[in-house]
């Protein structure tokens, strides 16, 4: 019943990585469909939320030093309204509520979305970090999709300041730190499959 987050530095094989545990478990593997819950939670587009998420981080949530939930009264604007309606608060909120949802279920892996520091306390909950340097992501790219290197290194850039813009919605800047997790993967020196049979191992340890 365990549910495993995923944070990485993009380039670095997040969702491959997710897709080969989801395998290899009979997990649930859970990315960009948490933009259609968000928006369906809110009652707004999904092109909201993704503006959201990439242009968080103004002044205004700038002095938020943790991911708790904020007040009730922010979800409940939703209600209150004919239309939906969401901003970064709203946001944050929502994503507690569905991934702590998603935690009850358990069997999930989770890309990206702040999930180390929302199941930071939750003791079915394994995180992991995976980083890479900036030519190893770019060239990942140029391999697993077919761009190249130019384009490769523009989606490096403009992933990395969406990653940059979601945590700043969260007030946070130490994503990277390895003590926040469980496994801090780096790919330079590790292939996908064996950091797949790592984290295997360990939950089949973890629940004997």
């Amino acid at each position: 019943m365990a549910t495993i987050t995923i944070s990485r530095q993009f380039g670095a094989g997040g969702r491959t990585l997710g897709n080969l545990i989801s395998e290899k478990l009979g997990y649930t593997l859970v990315d960009e469909d948490i933009i259609e819950r968000v928006a369906h939670e809110a009652r707004v587009s999904p092109n909201w939320v993704k503006s959201i998420e990439n242009e968080a981080g103004g002044t205004l949530l700038r002095y938020i030093s943790g991911m708790g939930p904020f007040r009730k009264n922010y979800v409940d604007r939703i209600s209150e309204h004919g239309k939906g309606y969401i901003d970064e608060r709203i946001y944050v909120n929502l994503l507690h509520k569905i991934i702590g949802r998603m935690a009850e279920d358990g069997d999930m892996v989770i890309i990206g979305r702040g999930g180390q520091y929302i199941l930071k306390d939750h003791p079915n909950a394994v995180h992991i970090l995976m980083l890479a340097d900036l030519a190893h992501r770019i060239t990942f790219l140029e391999k697993q999709y077919g761009l190249s290197r130019k384009q490769a290194a523009l989606v490096v850039e403009k992933q990395d300041k969406r990653r940059r813009n979601l945590y700043r919605c969260f007030g946070r800047e130490d994503y990277d730190d390895p003590n926040l997790y469980h496994f801090v993967f780096n790919m330079n020196k590790l292939d996908i499959d064996t950091a797949s049979e790592m984290v295997k191992f360990y939950l089949k340890f973890k629940n004997a």
